[in-house]
């Protein structure tokens, strides 16, 4: 359609130009003493164009031969940018592939030339984050081969690079990664001092958030891998389930790091309420308590929630676990169960009189409170069923203490060989 456009046109200028010259008789009459010239109007304009063509195109090569020089200055920039970029795409190929030699080459040739054009006074739009790069991938393939003279030299050029306003961005990368390089060297305390360095909206990104947690988990700082793991499972880069067991063992590591009553207070403090609900958990911290000779009273307000849900929620493992604790806040005679405790453990035991468990910290509850008879009824009924050989055990000694209190030295003795079987 264009074509046809264009042809229209072309023959529309021809019909004007023959309508015009055909019939026109004007003539250029050009004195020149003593000479006169009669000239054709139509030749004049003819030679008028003929002459602005003939000077177009002089001027036109003129300028071309007067440009020759910043052509080939032109050539050679882009030549030399085509070499950074190559040689940028080979270190990065050559990185990912593992050829860590020719990826630093291939980063320090780009370092070299991109040295050179700004020496020359040619530098490119992006020369200080060309450098930056380059650096950074040398220092990276240096990491890789353990050169860490030659990594800690490209990585302070590339850090004194990503200082400048042209390449502000790149710094937190460059910061990163030498939080990693850190993690790999072992060096959990440089690593935290890199991550403190960051801005307050790049700490919190998924990447330095792992980094974070992996630095506390090499320091052995099980509250601040808390805290970070706490984030990551929010921000879903673990799933529900790994979040849940890395959080739950966090916890229990936090707990059992604890070696006073304060120090225990604290770790529970620090726990989220959804932490102090998992069984493990809130067994681990009431046995830990009850063992630095805390206050019976909170152990067994923090075990609560599982007494009221062993029912359904808790392994046998755990139960067993839950009555020990349970067990260990009754065994001074300033510790006996108050009558909100007598309650539970009364009606739980009535409403399964076969589960030996129940029938067992009942036997223990009623030895606390001197009811020897019934203890030892109770005790006599959940020996034969009692899987767990530490509860059986104690449940044999229970009952020897409870022979020698009737001073019936025949069944204490037996008590107490049943209980060296256990």
């Amino acid at each position: 359609m264009r074509f046809a456009l264009w042809l229209m046109a072309l023959f529309g200028m021809a019909v004007v130009a023959a309508l015009f010259a055909g019939s026109n008789q004007g003539t250029v009459t050009v004195y020149w003493p003593p000479y006169r010239i009669d000239l054709s109007l139509n030749l004049v304009l003819l030679g008028v164009a003929l002459a602005f063509v003939t000077l177009h195109l002089a001027l036109r090569a003129l300028s071309g031969l007067f440009n020759i020089p910043q052509q080939a200055r032109r050539w050679r920039l882009s030549y030399k940018e085509r070499t950074i970029y190559s040689g940028l795409l080979d270190s990065i190929s050559h990185l990912v592939a593992g050829r860590f030699v020719r990826a630093r080459k291939s980063a320090e040739v780009v370092v070299a030339v991109e040295d050179a054009m700004l020496a020359g006074g040619d530098a490119l739009p992006d020369a200080t984050r060309l450098r930056t790069l380059a650096h950074l991938l040398a220092a990276e393939s240096a990491h890789a081969l353990q050169d860490r003279t030659v990594r800690e030299t490209h990585f302070q050029r590339a850090l004194d690079e990503a200082g400048s306003k042209e390449a502000s961005d790149l710094r937190d990368g460059v910061q990163l990664r030498a939080a990693r390089w850190a993690l790999e060297d072992r060096d959990a305390a440089g690593a935290v001092q890199w991550l403190e360095q960051l801005p307050v909206g790049t700490a919190r990104r998924t990447i330095a958030l792992r980094l974070r947690f992996k630095a506390a988990r090499q320091a052995r700082n099980s509250r601040v891998a808390l805290d970070a793991a706490r984030v990551l499972t929010k921000h879903r880069a673990f799933s529900e389930v790994a979040g849940a067991g890395i959080v739950r063992g966090l916890a229990l590591e936090l707990l059992r790091s604890a070696h006073d009553a304060a120090q225990v207070e604290q770790a529970w403090s620090a726990l989220d309420p959804a932490e102090r609900v998992l069984p493990d958990v809130a067994l681990e911290a009431a046995e830990r308590w009850l063992r630095l000779q805390g206050d019976v009273s909170v152990a067994r307000l923090w075990v609560l929630p599982l007494w009221e849900a062993q029912g359904s929620g808790l392994s046998y493992d755990q139960r067993v676990r839950l009555t020990s604790v349970l067990e260990m806040s009754f065994g001074s005679s300033d510790a006996l169960p108050d009558a909100v405790w007598l309650s539970r453990i009364e009606t739980a035991q009535m409403a399964l009189p076969g589960d030996p468990l129940l029938q067992y910290l009942a036997g223990v509850m009623c030895v606390r409170l001197s009811l020897w008879g019934k203890a030892q009824a109770l005790l006599k009924q959940a020996i034969p069923m009692l899987k767990d050989a530490g509860l059986k055990r104690r449940a044999w000694l229970a009952l020897a203490d409870l022979a020698e209190n009737r001073l019936d030295s025949k069944a204490a003795a037996e008590a107490y060989r049943s209980a060296a079987r256990a």
